[in-house]
Formats: C-alpha cells, sequence, structure tokens
C-alpha cells in the first residue's frame, strides 16, 4: 500500500472500549481500580516528599526509592484516569496522536521502572559487598547519570514503536479492546503488516528485561555469596533484611509483566480477553500502589521518618546503609 495511502486511512481518534465482556460491571470494576489509584499517588507522593525533606534519607538507596516512586506514580497516572472516565461517564474516544502519546509514555516508564529496579539491586550489591567504599562508588553524580541513563534507554527503544504505529494504515475500523492505548492492541486494529511491530516489541521487551533481570539475578548471587559468608549471624540477618523489600517490589513488578507478556504471546487463546485487560491494568497499577506498602512496612528508616513528621524533632532517624 502506498504512503499516501497509508496516510489517508488514519483515523482521528481510537474508541477504548475497556473491558470487552464485562461492559456492564465496569463502574463495579473501577472501584477497587480507583481505590488503588489514591493509595499509589498518596503512597508515592508521601515518599517522595520524606525522601527530598529528612536528611537521614539523603542516601542512594533513598534516591533510588525516590526515582522509583515518581516513575511509579506518573506510570498510573498516564493510565487510570482515562480508565475511569471509560467506567464512569462511557468517555471512551481518545485523539490518535493522545493514543500515540498514551502508548509512548506507558512503554518507556515502564521500561524505566524495569532500570530502577536493576540499578536498585546494584545499590544493595555495592552496600553489602562493598561498605567500606559504598559512599564513594555511589556519588551523586553517579546516581544523576544512573538515573539518566535509565531515561533515555527507555526513549530511544519506544521511540520507534510510535513511528511505526502511526504510519500503519488503519482500515478495519477505530475499536480497540482495551482500557489504554497499548502498543500492539492499537496495532493490531491495523489493516497492514504489523510484523515488524511484533517483532520490534518482542526485541525491546527482551533487550529491557532480560538484560535487567540479568543484573538482578547476579547482584543477588553475588550478595547472596557475600552474606553466606558472614561470621556473625546478626550480620546475615541484617543484610538480608535491607533486601527484603526490593526483592518484594521485584515479585511485585515482574510477576503479572511476564503473566501479560507470555499469555499474550503464546497462551492467549485458552485465557478470556477480559482477564488479560484486566492483568494488564494491575501491570500498571499493582507495583505503585504496594511499593509504598512494602518500603513503609519493612524498611526501619521510612517508619522512623514518617513518625517524625508527625511527631516534629521528638524522633532520631537511624542512618543505615
Amino acid at each position: 500500500m502506498s504512503g499516501a495511502n497509508s496516510s489517508s486511512l488514519t483515523p482521528g481518534f481510537f474508541i477504548l472500549n475497556g473491558v470487552p465482556g464485562l461492559e456492564a460491571a465496569h463502574v463495579w470494576i473501577s472501584l477497587p481500580f480507583c481505590f488503588m489509584y489514591i493509595i499509589a499517588v498518596l503512597g508515592n507522593c508521601g515518599l517522595i516528599y520524606l525522601i527530598s525533606h529528612e536528611e537521614a534519607l539523603h542516601r542512594p538507596m533513598y534516591y533510588f526509592l525516590a526515582l522509583l516512586s515518581f516513575t511509579d506514580v506518573t506510570l498510573c497516572t498516564t493510565t487510570v484516569p482515562n480508565m475511569l472516565c471509560i467506567f464512569w461517564f462511557n468517555l471512551k474516544e481518545i485523539n490518535f496522536n493522545a493514543c500515540l502519546a498514551q502508548m509512548f509514555f506507558v512503554h518507556m516508564l515502564t521500561g524505566m521502572e524495569s532500570g530502577v529496579l536493576m540499578l536498585m539491586a546494584l545499590d544493595r550489591y555495592v552496600a553489602i559487598c562493598y561498605p567500606l567504599r559504598y559512599s564513594t562508588i555511589l556519588t551523586n553524580p553517579v546516581i544523576t547519570k544512573a538515573g539518566l541513563a535509565t531515561f533515555l534507554r527507555g526513549v530511544m527503544l519506544v521511540i520507534p514503536f510510535i513511528s511505526l504505529t502511526k504510519h500503519l494504515p488503519y482500515c478495519q475500523g477505530n475499536f480497540i479492546p482495551h482500557t489504554y492505548c497499548d502498543h500492539m492492541s492499537v496495532a493490531k486494529v491495523s489493516c497492514g503488516n504489523f510484523k515488524i511491530n511484533a517483532i520490534y516489541g518482542l526485541m525491546v521487551a527482551l533487550l529491557i528485561g532480560v538484560f535487567d533481570i540479568c543484573c538482578i539475578s547476579v547482584s543477588y548471587a553475588m550478595i547472596l555469596r557475600a552474606v553466606v559468608n558472614l561470621s556473625s549471624a546478626d550480620a546475615r540477618q541484617k543484610a538480608f533484611s535491607t533486601c527484603t523489600s526490593h526483592i518484594c517490589a521485584i515479585v511485585i513488578t515482574y510477576v503479572p509483566a511476564f503473566f501479560t507478556f507470555f499469555t499474550h504471546r503464546f497462551g492467549g487463546h485458552n485465557i478470556p480477553h477480559h482477564v488479560h485487560i484486566i492483568v494488564a491494568n494491575l501491570y500498571l497499577l499493582l507495583p505503585p500502589t504496594m511499593n509504598p506498602i512494602v518500603y513503609g512496612v519493612k524498611t526501619k528508616q521510612i517508619q522512623e521518618g514518617v513518625i517524625k513528621l508527625l511527631l516534629g524533632d521528638k524522633v532520631v532517624i537511624t542512618k543505615d546503609k
């Protein structure tokens, strides 16, 4: 098909159908999502505020946590308000360019979230395996460059998504059976050949996901070896406890991500489509909701920081790597 014909088949807007097959239950489905979104916004903004205002939390571990919180709250804000408009007010139209913008931010931020988790694993590796050099290795410039590199990686890898999707011809209607503009959900509406989109999407998932998981796995293998060699049981317990919150965040993030990725490509015909859509939304909303809770429950310094904010300067926050 010629370029001119392709451009003439670009729709002005798409229709996001929400959760196909469960339209009658949209209002009920929206309630837990709305509740989770409120918790995510309050929890992550609270963490960012706490880390920025408490000098005792001006440590690499908490800088990375603040970056994760910012990424998470931005990610869920990119999709949830629009999803709630679909569920509550039946506002299903989304401008074509707005759809592409949403697609960009969703995939860029999910890639950045994975990258930040990888950086946090490296942080724990340095803290436990090289404790005496921790502050000299992870300086503020190093942390800034690592965060910027993670951001630029997501941007550079996701930009081709937008170009490939924008130039597809759309002659099969403009209905997207989803609550937000996901790359492959939009591409499948096209009447053109989107095999390149599928291949590139798989390559990006492997480049980001597999690379980050390999780095996380190697970091924790080295951490485990270092902890096992510690002579003191208390030291081993303390070392393991500093990693607990991060391991929980990894599980919360990657389990729904793997489910969405593998079932979409290899087991989609055996699972109802509405299950795919609900899990895809949980994939974007569950980590932002749970991460502040996990870190608040598992991290003593954050608990002390919250108490200090509530009670004033009577509480001294324990400084720890």
